[in-house]
C-alpha cells in the first residue's frame, strides 16, 4: 500500500514538472478547492490542507504567472488563516501571502488593477470600472483575500483604512452580476456595513438590507448568513427575537449544498455558540 502511494505521488510530481504541468495544474487546483468546500468533517480539512498548500504553493512556484494557480492559492491560505489558525501572527503571514497572490492574480487579467494597493480610496471607482465580467473571478478572490489581511490587522489603522476599496471591489461585483456566487458578495458588504454601532459611523439598516438581499439570492442555502445577520446585525440592534429566530433556522437546516457544505457545517456550529450565549448577551 505505502509503495503505491509513493509511487502514485512520484508520477504526479513527475507531471507536475514536465511540460504537461500547464494542462494539469489549472483542473488539479480546481477540483481540490471543489473537494474542500463540499467536505463535511472540518477536522479533516484543518489536519490535511497544509498538504494542500505546499502543493499549491508549489505549482505557483513553477508556474509564478497563472491567475489560476494563484487564485487557488488565495483561496485556500484565506479559508485556512480565517478558520483553522489561532495563533494571530501565523494567520497575518498566511493572510499576506493569500493577498499577494489574489493581488497578482486581478494584476495579470487587469492591468490598471495593479495600482489597487497604492492608489487613495478616492481614486479607486474610476479603476475599479475597468474591471469586466470575465475577471469576477479573481476581482472577487481579491476582495476576500484583502478583508481577511485587513481583519488579521484590526488593530492597525493604517488596515482599517483600506475597508471603503474592498466595498469598493465588492459592490463591482454585485454590479457585474449580483448572483455570483449565490449572493455572497451581499454577505460580506453586509458585514462590512455592520462593523460598528451607528454611534460609531456604522451602518446596520444598510446591512440589514444586503443580508436580506444575500437570503434572497442563496434561497437561504447559505447558513452563514443567517449567523452573520444574527452576530453583525441582531446583536448590534439588541433584537433578541430576530437574534434566535436566525440561528435556530440556520441550526435546523441540511448543511449539505454543493459549493457550501463546509461553510456551512462551520455556519451552524457558530449558531449554536452564538444561541447558547443569547442569554448572557440580551441581558433584560
Amino acid at each position: 500500500m505505502a509503495r503505491s502511494v509513493l509511487l502514485t505521488l512520484s508520477l504526479l510530481l513527475s507531471l507536475l514538472f514536465s511540460g504537461c504541468a500547464s494542462m494539469i495544474t489549472g483542473k488539479l487546483a480546481s477540483n481540490i478547492s471543489g473537494a474542500i468546500v463540499n467536505q463535511d468533517d472540518p477536522e479533516l480539512i484543518r489536519d490535511g490542507a497544509p498538504s494542500y498548500l505546499l502543493l499549491i504553493e508549489g505549482m505557483i512556484n513553477g508556474e509564478p504567472e497563472n491567475s489560476s494557480l494563484l487564485m487557488a492559492g488565495a483561496n485556500l491560505y484565506t479559508l485556512y488563516a480565517a478558520v483553522f489558525v489561532d495563533d494571530s501572527e501565523r494567520a497575518a503571514r498566511m493572510s499576506n501571502k493569500a493577498r499577494n497572490y489574489a493581488n497578482r492574480a486581478l494584476c495579470l487579467q487587469v492591468k490598471a488593477s495593479c495600482q489597487l494597493t497604492t492608489i487613495p480610496v478616492s481614486e479607486i471607482d474610476p479603476l475599479i470600472e475597468q474591471i469586466s465580467i470575465e475577471n469576477i473571478d479573481a476581482l472577487y478572490t481579491d476582495a476576500m483575500s484583502w478583508a481577511l489581511w485587513i481583519q488579521q490587522r484590526s488593530d492597525d489603522w493604517n488596515a482599517i483604512a483600506e475597508v471603503p476599496k474592498v466595498e469598493a471591489m465588492l459592490q463591482r461585483v454585485v454590479a457585474l452580476n449580483e448572483s455570483y456566487r449565490d449572493g455572497e458578495a451581499h454577505l460580506y458588504l453586509g458585514i462590512l456595513k455592520s462593523l460598528l454601532p451607528p454611534s460609531l459611523g456604522g451602518r446596520p439598516a444598510d446591512g440589514e438590507r444586503h443580508f436580506k438581499r444575500a437570503l434572497e439570492l442563496s434561497k437561504g442555502k447559505n447558513l452563514n448568513v443567517y449567523v452573520e445577520y444574527a452576530n453583525r446585525y441582531a446583536r448590534i440592534v439588541f433584537n433578541r427575537k430576530l437574534h434566535d429566530e436566525l440561528l435556530t433556522t440556520a441550526i435546523k437546516a441540511d448543511p449539505v449544498v454543493s459549493g457550501m457544505t463546509l461553510s456551512n457545517v462551520l455556519a451552524q456550529r457558530k449558531a449554536k455558540e452564538l444561541l447558547a450565549e443569547s442569554d448572557d448577551y440580551f441581558l433584560e
